[in-house]
């Protein structure tokens, strides 16, 4: 009997950092049938942004399972076990690798599940890339209606199937919406990995947060941050914002936070960012939300992607009690639906799930649009990088192709990942500040 056709709908997601694990597993609940059970398998791929333990805590999204896995390892397990659904959360290379790998396990296979991939949030750089990557898939979720467009764009102009396409909302989106001002006023700066990538920028950004605390004593200012020092999310962040408020005095109402978005947004009355999610999560739940305009409008820095969203500002309006006014259009092109539509926006993708798992005689092979006679001097390398060969076997050598690995094998392993993100957060500045004496 297939999965599909028993009680629990059973859901595997394979993430590469924690914020995509909190993307793909929220995704899989949303996307599963209203009022039925899901057993949620997670699976950690083994790099340098898997996230920690508290890390997953944080997200606060709950899985039957879950365990590190390289992609052979991943591709093993998807070869012996049945699933209803496979979300692929993972950067467009992940998703291209574990297509051509799953096109390859599954062979022969009457029955394989329904495989769901798309992005963690704005999709502002690299989108023909990213997108071509993540075409085999049977659905490539696109979170606004915005995005929607722009991702068949792309599919029809290579000349590639877009009906694979389907616009739902971002998944972590919720909480009460806003109903006035807290005692005290609470502003909240969220703090992104890799934007600003700068010493200078950070600086500065950091700067002008402790002057707004200085500046208004009656307000508690709160600088929201991604990780702690050692950990790593999607992006890798060099120069942590501990690190640099350890050598300024900022003032007692300001404070450095963790936890879930969520949970700071229910405090929130002011939400600031350079290109943050976040601002999404702020605009959804009608929190007066800016985006700097300080450091320039810069693709570089993704706020580019705001021009129109009427909540770009700068530090020096915000001392001056600015308060922003969204744009309601342009907010309902984003995937936010402040509208209190949020309920139903995921119901084109439970529907479309449905129909392929009723398919009869099961789904067709994947077909990607990348193989090795349309992109041969792109997909090899792509494959490579997770030990797989053109076809999509595993490469001879492969680690762990075909054991488990043991307690002896995690140990270098941690190890491994520990000296990597020690050599980035550490030593890689050192480096690059010496080049330029």
């Amino acid at each position: 009997m297939p999965a599909s056709a028993t009680k629990t709908r059973r859901v595997a997601v394979l993430a590469d950092s924690d914020t995509r694990w909190k993307w793909g597993a929220l995704t899989a609940n949303r996307i599963a049938p209203e009022n039925s059970d899901i057993r949620l398998d997670g699976f950690l791929l083994r790099g340098r942004a898997t996230p920690t333990p508290r890390q997953l805590q944080e997200v606060g999204v709950h899985a039957d399972s879950l365990r590190e896995v390289t992609a052979v390892e991943f591709l093993r397990v998807m070869a012996q076990e049945s699933y209803d659904v496979l979300v692929l959360s993972l950067v467009g290379g992940g998703v291209q690798a574990m297509l051509h790998g799953l096109k390859r396990v599954w062979e022969g296979r009457s029955e394989r599940p329904v495989v769901v991939t798309g992005y963690v949030g704005v999709v502002y750089e690299k989108l023909a890339d990213g997108l071509l990557l993540r075409h085999g898939a049977d659905l490539v979720l696109a979170n606004s209606r915005q995005d929607a467009e722009r991702f068949r764009a792309v599919y029809d102009g290579v000349g590639a199937d877009s009906s694979a396409v389907t616009e739902v909302a971002l998944p972590f989106l919720g909480g009460e919406p806003y109903a006035g001002e807290h005692d005290p006023y609470t502003v909240v700066f969220a703090a992104q990995p890799s934007v600003p990538d700068n010493r200078r920028d950070r600086t500065y950004l950091l700067n002008r947060l402790i002057q707004h605390a200085r500046k208004h004593p009656e307000r508690e200012v709160l600088l929201k941050l991604r990780s702690k020092p050692g950990e790593h999310t999607t992006h890798i962040e060099e120069l942590p914002y501990q690190k640099l408020v350890q050598r300024l005095e900022p003032p007692a109402n300001f404070r450095l936070v963790y936890g879930n978005m969520g949970e700071v947004l229910d405090r929130t009355d002011l939400l600031v960012t350079i290109s943050s999610t976040a601002a999404l999560e702020s605009l959804h739940r009608r929190i007066p939300t800016v985006v700097l305009s300080d450091l320039g409008v810069r693709e570089v820095l993704g706020n580019h992607h705001f021009v129109g969203s009427g909540c770009l500002a700068s530090w020096d309006q915000l001392d001056e009690g600015h308060s922003p006014t969204p744009d309601e259009e342009w907010v309902s092109r984003q995937g936010v639906v402040a509208d209190g539509s949020y309920a139903t926006a995921f119901d084109a993708a439970r529907e479309r799930i449905a129909k392929l798992l009723q398919q009869p005689g099961g789904l067709p092979a994947l077909t990607p649009y990348y193989t090795p006679a349309t992109a041969p001097g792109y997909l090899p390398g792509i494959l490579a990088r997770h030990h797989l060969g053109p076809d999509g076997s595993v490469l001879p050598g492969a680690p762990s192709a075909d054991k488990e690995a043991g307690p002896v094998r995690q140990i270098v392993r941690r190890a491994a990942r520990g000296a990597y993100r020690h050599g980035v957060q550490r030593v890689a500045p050192v480096i690059r500040r010496m080049g330029e004496l």
